[in-house]
């Protein structure tokens, strides 16, 4: 009985860290330093190609309850993490080459580990396997995964910023489709005319993100128009894009807006919305600040802001089980940011999952999702719901879980007992699970 993960980034590690600890013999393999992708430089495992830090610490944030829960799965990256920390305030930040090196040796040091340094180019054979391959995965292995997905692979990331719906101001903003065709399926935000060319001196004006050497590539915006680009080609060029109000009556005006934004759904239970056709390269502190000036936005949590980049995912809702499994293949899985969860930690937990759940494959078991009230088990099910037509990648956010029984008005205390919910739902589905 044997295993294969194949790439020893974060979440290729979780997974072979799980495996080795239920006992599955597991081969490794990782192309550093026979070969590396444009962003790495060392030959270490579990390499931050990007910033040191690892987000909040505290257990009333997405990212510190995330890392928490990780723990109840003994990561090597967030043990790690603490052993390698660094000053930086509420942050968990480590100091990026003593962080991989203490993986990559405890990685190689495992007894059921076997680490092979070869480039992939076909699955190799195995009981189970697991692709780890990071947002840069060679040309040879992305060959490998778009014959598995086929049309179901992207190479780029172009992204809207997505809001959560009770940040959302309904006193300025309206339900409504276009022509009245279909329910009520979007939420409109309107402007004036004073307030969108407001909109438009700020969006022309606002600074862009800066682009690193492997993004900066002709097709990352082919058939992506960014709104910022839009923008800067005329006055009204958005307002026959994105912005268009046709086919809309504000029911407080019973007038056409001079200009609409439409939010739409971002999952099933409706926690989410999107920003439909505002896929951007402003800074993430500019996406707020002008966004934040449609009157509906105005007091608007960002879950997640919009991106721009290259970016090898796949459309997960299509392919995966909620176990991180192939729908058509469950012997085949996928792991870290090629899955559509976006992020250090949100990579590396999905490899703990992925290993788990191979393990227990292996061993005769049922695999296991964890509940939705779970941050790891929220974003496992978010990548995996076949409702979710328009797929995004997605980081830990507390929108994803399902709100509270009793709502709590302070933030922070909403925060806290989400995350107290979680924790207390996990540890009694790994005590029910013999996990």
């Amino acid at each position: 009985m044997k295993a294969a993960v194949i790439g020893a980034g974060l979440a290729g590690c979780e997974a072979a860290w799980q495996l080795n600890k239920y006992g599955v013999e597991v081969d490794l393999y990782e192309m550093k330093p026979i070969k590396r992708s444009p962003a790495h430089k060392s030959d270490n495992f579990a390499e931050l190609v990007c910033s040191n830090s690892l987000k909040a610490q505290r257990l009333n944030s997405a990212a510190g309850l995330l890392k928490e829960e990780m723990l109840c799965f003994e990561s090597i990256c967030v043990c790690a993490a603490k052993k390698t920390s660094v000053p930086a305030g509420g942050a968990l930040a480590v100091d990026r080459e003593l962080f991989s090196k203490l993986i990559t040796d405890r990685i190689k040091s495992a007894e059921k580990i076997n680490v092979i340094t070869k480039e992939v180019s076909s699955l190799p054979q195995a009981d189970a396997v697991i692709i780890a391959a990071g947002p840069l995965a060679s040309d040879s292995l992305s060959a490998e995964i778009k014959k598995l997905c086929g049309d179901s692979l992207f190479f780029y990331d172009a992204a809207a910023p997505i809001v959560s719906s009770d940040s959302i101001d309904m006193n300025c903003a309206f339900t409504q489709s276009r022509y009245g065709r279909g329910g009520d399926d979007y939420i409109n935000c309107p402007m004036n005319r004073e307030e969108y060319e407001a909109f438009y001196e700020a969006i022309i004006n606002a600074e862009s993100a800066e682009l690193h050497s492997f993004d900066r590539k002709k097709d990352v915006y082919e058939g992506c128009m960014p709104i910022e680009v839009l923008a800067s080609r005329g006055k009204d060029t958005m307002r026959y894009g994105p912005l268009k109000p046709v086919g809309l009556i504000d029911p407080r005006t019973g007038r056409r807006p001079w200009a609409n934004l439409q939010l739409r759904s971002e999952n099933s239970q409706g926690t989410m919305y999107n920003l439909v056709g505002f896929q951007t390269n402003l800074k993430f502190t500019e996406q707020k600040r002008v966004f934040s000036m449609f009157p509906a936005l105005k007091n608007a949590e960002f879950l997640r802001y919009g991106v721009m980049h290259r970016n090898t995912f796949i459309n997960s809702p299509e392919l995966l089980n909620s176990d991180f499994s192939m729908r058509k293949n469950p012997d085949i899985f996928f792991a870290g940011q090629i899955t559509g969860v976006e992020g250090y930690m949100e990579s590396a937990s999905s490899g703990i999952l992925a290993g788990l759940n191979a393990a227990r494959r292996l061993f005769g078991k049922n695999t296991v999702t964890l509940p939705e009230t779970v941050m790891m088990g929220a974003l496992s099910r978010y990548i995996s719901d076949p409702s979710v037509k328009s797929f995004q990648p997605m980081g830990a956010n507390f929108g994803v879980l399902p709100a509270l029984e009793n709502k709590i008005r302070d933030k922070s205390e909403r925060y806290t007992a989400l995350a107290n919910r979680a924790l207390n739902d996990l540890k009694r589905f790994k005590e029910e699970n013999g996990i």
